[in-house]
């Protein structure tokens, strides 16, 4: 049996490896060309659709079709309340255009500039969630779906940004009741808090019981 991860993000895999305590495949390190148009608004419906997408490329595939393949698929993002909730499902993709694909570091010194048009107004909200729908599938119609968040409040500038843990938005994210930003977090201590390392405990508990 090969448990799957519908990522090519090898971040993301080495971190729920360690939250499942399993050793999962992801499609880029098979050869496997993964990437699905994330079309929808929900991070539930966008986790489900890449889960789907890969279990197809699966079964249509000479060398993992006669094989029992289960899918884990994810969809996270940071959603900010001053943003009205972006950058959500875009959290990837956010201030990317045809031509240029943002680095971690840019996005969160972009994510930074739009908060900071609020200074003028006062104090501004900082407040926000990061959201993680996570699927366990073992076909189209049979599959579970989880949905966590933690939250906690974007730091006031890039000089606040601390930690070399996590990736993604996890420098600029800060947990007020540690004050410590989410990359300043030991991975252990991360798992048992963070949106994924919940969301991933309740997949790990169902397939416990289905294995």
């Amino acid at each position: 049996m090969n448990i799957w991860f519908a990522t090519n993000n090898s971040h993301k895999k080495e971190e729920l490896n360690s939250i499942l305590n399993t050793s999962l495949k992801i499609p880029s390190e098979e050869g496997i060309g993964f990437d699905p148009d994330e079309i929808f608004l929900s991070f539930h419906e966008n986790a489900l659709l890449k889960a789907r997408e890969l279990k197809k490329i699966l079964d249509n595939s000479s060398k993992y079709c006669n094989q029992e393949n289960i899918v884990i698929a994810d969809d996270s993002g940071l959603c900010v309340d001053a943003l009205d909730g972006r950058p959500g499902v875009l959290s990837a993709r956010y201030g990317d255009t045809d031509g240029k694909k943002l680095s971690s570091t840019e996005k969160n010194l972009l994510l930074l500039k739009e908060l900071s048009q609020f200074d003028q107004c006062g104090a501004p909200k900082r407040t926000a969630i990061f959201v993680c729908a996570m699927v366990l599938l073992f076909d189209d119609n049979k599959f579970i779906i989880t949905q966590e968040t933690v939250e906690g409040e974007i730091i006031k500038d890039i000089e606040h940004a601390k930690g070399e843990g996590g990736f993604g938005y996890d420098p600029v994210f800060l947990l007020p009741a540690l004050n410590l930003t989410m990359a300043e977090i030991p991975t252990e201590e991360k798992n048992k808090i963070s949106h994924r390392g919940k969301a991933g405990r309740t997949i790990a508990d169902f397939l416990a019981q289905r294995l």
